[in-house]
């Protein structure tokens, strides 16, 4: 009879927890932090520095709009839905700051918006209030598709073979 899932996850888990030790030691599980028992957390795609890379190639230079995507994301529940009633602190969070901060953080939200990344509404911040962010795998595969300019082949192809070696089947829709 096969190993469960759960079975080859704990042993995996096991595993790396045995090389952990042998490499750094005894650690204090206080300067660890673990998602299990840590309050404030987001689930986020093993490969979300892949796609960051890719949505910053996307962008056009010197407009990268990954950090600013991240925060959305960070903010957003599981369905993606954000509410950007304090926009001073998401443009602060995602690296804007100053007199330009916020209207520079807009542009970015726009751009994600412009490569169908999001999708915004009106509300009582303005024209940007509430945002729906897409499963930006599903996106990145139709700039693929499109043959969008700016996608690097070499990121989307790492992008695929990382996505195969976690399992992920968001292109498989």
């Amino acid at each position: 009879m096969a190993a469960s899932p759960k079975t080859i996850s704990k042993k995996i888990e096991e595993k790396q927890a045995e090389i952990r030790k042998q490499v750094f030691g005894e650690l204090q599980k206080a300067h660890t932090w673990d998602r299990k028992t840590a309050k404030g957390f987001t689930t986020i795609p093993r490969t979300m520095p892949l796609l960051g890379a890719i949505m910053d190639s996307l962008s056009g230079k010197g407009k990268p709009v990954s950090t600013t995507y991240l925060e959305l994301w960070c903010r957003s529940n599981d369905d993606g839905f954000v509410i950007l009633s304090k926009q001073a602190d998401i443009a602060f969070a995602s690296g804007f700051s100053g007199l330009r901060g916020v209207s520079t953080w807009k542009e970015r939200v726009r751009k994600l918006e412009e490569l169908n990344f999001l999708i915004t509404k009106p509300g009582v911040s303005g024209s940007l209030h509430y945002v729906q962010l897409w499963n930006p795998y599903i996106i990145i595969k139709l700039h693929n598709g499109n043959n969008t300019l700016g996608l690097p082949a070499d990121r989307y192809n790492a992008l695929v073979e990382r996505m195969m070696e976690i399992g992920a089947k968001d292109f498989d829709s």
